[in-house]
């Protein structure tokens, strides 16, 4: 394996050499390091290590070389390693000013840079080296080599080894796959030899064979059974509004427990990057962020039971009694519904055979690499579409995002319009949908319908990524629990007439019809589908929770 590169360029001397002093001190253990004077051999150089096979995983540029914008530089850098991070550097006095900061957010809308980097202080720097440290992470779990990574290894795509991929995914741990036939496989199989597949090899090198979700789950931390003990707050769900909840409850002396049928994160553990995420200047995956969630939430003293299904609730003389598929009963004074709602399934029978075989749906973070120099398609016209669009760019030869709505405008941020409409490789078709397709064991065609006329075309594509509508996870509540047609909770002044008479007093904001009984996030009726709502509506929750508790 070569030792990656970090290229600095600068035709400043000065600058360059302060930038090449920082980089010199803490990264040449780990990478190589090259600070060149100008673009002209900045590119040369690239073409040779490109020629060579290196790996290049950050690249650094003045925010002007040679008198024109270093981020037009930064946008060649992808001809050689589409991979590389991309950063700006900057003055420390051009922080907040209106028209750098305008360049910055046009440069990363058109894809020419990743963000910026505000220039090194005299050492030690370690904002400087903060910034970086997030570059690299971000380069590397793009080409697999993220810390703690396990290696999932099966006969074929499909099937269970999927589903291992997918339980990994929910529980945001980083994992890489390989068919055991293929050359990365063998040379896993070469150190733990011959096993009953598909198997998952962890970081510490412990193997296991076709394990179960719940073996997973026990892999990723400690989780409990909490059958039969009784808790101030049972929060079912474990997405972002349930973590937030989480955080909350325990912060605040609730003893708290989060019981989920996956793990961590929810649908956003799918957000290959969420750029406008209040305190996250360069974005941050969904993955990343749930796990933050979570390592907060269990400081705390949170409890988590994961791989547990919630199978009904009921109101009792000494509280509320949750029950789980296990038979377990779990008593609370309060409950926090927190499930989210999960992509809609698009009911193409030839395509549903595929799924995990080139149909998936979300998945875009962890099964990018797959696609690398193929033609890729996207169903869905919200955020979470537009993300994966921009990810998938990174590898794919051409991404083609299906809208049924007439613009993308309708459902899509106004950040992330722009960016999908700069991006050279991205095509969009708006009042379009997937109505067909297929192929041999992996997809290879889909067939696409003019919403307006009605015409059909058949097209190659080697991967489908579903992201359409959303469907909550409410068909295990009981019939006093009132929702609206597609399934949503209903809460507070939006209770029906029934429920509010029955309540005797005003039901608080996020009160469900059964008193005591919240509901926070995608699974409310009337919820804003962003993560930052998510996440306010949990830590709203708590405050009712604690006026709920003190009646």
């Amino acid at each position: 394996m070569t030792v990656p590169l970090i290229l600095a360029v600068d035709d400043d001397p000065a600058l360059l050499a302060s930038v090449e002093r920082e980089l010199r001190a803490r990264y040449s253990p780990d990478y190589q390091v090259c600070c060149l004077g100008s673009t002209t051999e900045a590119l040369s150089t690239m073409e040779e290590l490109t020629a060579g096979g290196e790996e290049v995983a950050l690249v650094l540029a003045a925010e002007q070389l040679a008198g024109a914008p270093g981020s037009e530089f930064l946008g060649e850098v992808a001809r050689f390693f589409p991979h590389a991070q991309r950063a700006l550097l900057i003055g420390w006095g051009h922080v907040g000013h209106a028209d750098t900061g305008d360049a910055i957010f046009e440069a990363i809308a058109r894809g020419r840079i990743d963000h910026y980097v505000v220039r090194p202080a005299p050492a030690p720097d370690e904002q400087f080296h903060q910034a970086l440290s997030t570059f690299l992470l971000a380069w590397a779990e793009t080409r697999r080599r993220a810390p703690h990574t396990i290696d999932v290894v099966g006969e074929t795509w499909s099937g269970r080894a999927y589903q291992l991929r997918e339980v990994l995914g929910r529980c945001a741990m980083p994992h890489r796959f390989a068919l055991a036939q293929s050359e990365e496989g063998r040379a896993i199989l070469a150190d733990v030899g011959t096993r009953r597949f598909p198997l998952l090899v962890m970081p510490t090198g412990h193997v296991m064979e076709d394990p179960s979700d719940e073996d997973i789950a026990r892999s990723a931390g400690t989780t409990i059974d909490p059958s039969g003990e009784r808790y101030d707050l049972v929060i079912v769900g474990c997405g972002p509004a349930g973590l937030s909840a989480g955080v909350y409850g325990a912060s605040e002396g609730l003893r708290t427990v989060v019981i989920d049928s996956g793990s961590i994160g929810g649908q956003a553990t799918s957000s290959s990057s969420i750029r406008n995420y209040l305190g996250f200047p360069r974005g941050v995956t969904g993955a990343d962020l749930a796990r933050r969630a979570y390592q907060q939430a269990w400081v705390f003293g949170a409890r988590f039971a994961f791989m547990q299904q919630v199978t009904n609730l009921s109101r009792e003389d000494d509280g509320i009694v949750v029950s789980l598929h296990t038979g377990g009963l779990v008593v609370a004074r309060a409950v926090v519904l927190a499930m989210g709602a999960s992509y809609r399934r698009l009911g193409v029978e030839s395509l549903e055979a595929l799924h995990g075989a080139g149909v998936f749906y979300g998945a875009a973070a962890s099964e990018a690499p797959l696609v690398s120099g193929e033609e890729v398609y996207i169903v869905g016209g919200a955020n979470s579409a537009g993300q994966a669009a921009i990810h998938l760019a990174g590898y794919a030869k051409r991404v083609t995002l299906v809208v049924r709505a007439a613009t993308l405008e309708a459902g899509m941020s106004h950040y992330l319009v722009h960016q999908v409409e700069e991006t050279p490789n991205i095509e969009v078709r708006t009042g379009t949908e997937v109505v067909g397709g297929g192929g041999d064991g992996w997809l290879d065609h889909l067939v696409l319908r003019n919403r307006a006329d009605g015409d059909e075309e058949m097209v190659g594509a080697y991967a489908l990524f579903l992201m359409i509508g959303a469907q909550p996870h409410t068909e295990w509540l009981p019939a006093t629990v009132e929702r609206d047609p597609a399934g949503f909770v209903v809460t507070g002044s939006e209770l029906g007439d029934d429920a509010l008479r029955a309540f005797g007093r005003r039901p608080m904001t996020l009160e469900t019809s059964v008193p005591g009984v919240l509901a926070a996030g995608d699974v409310r009726h009337g919820s804003v589908k962003r993560v930052a709502s998510a996440v306010g509506e949990g830590s709203i929750a708590i405050q009712f929770v604690h006026r709920l508790l003190a009646v």
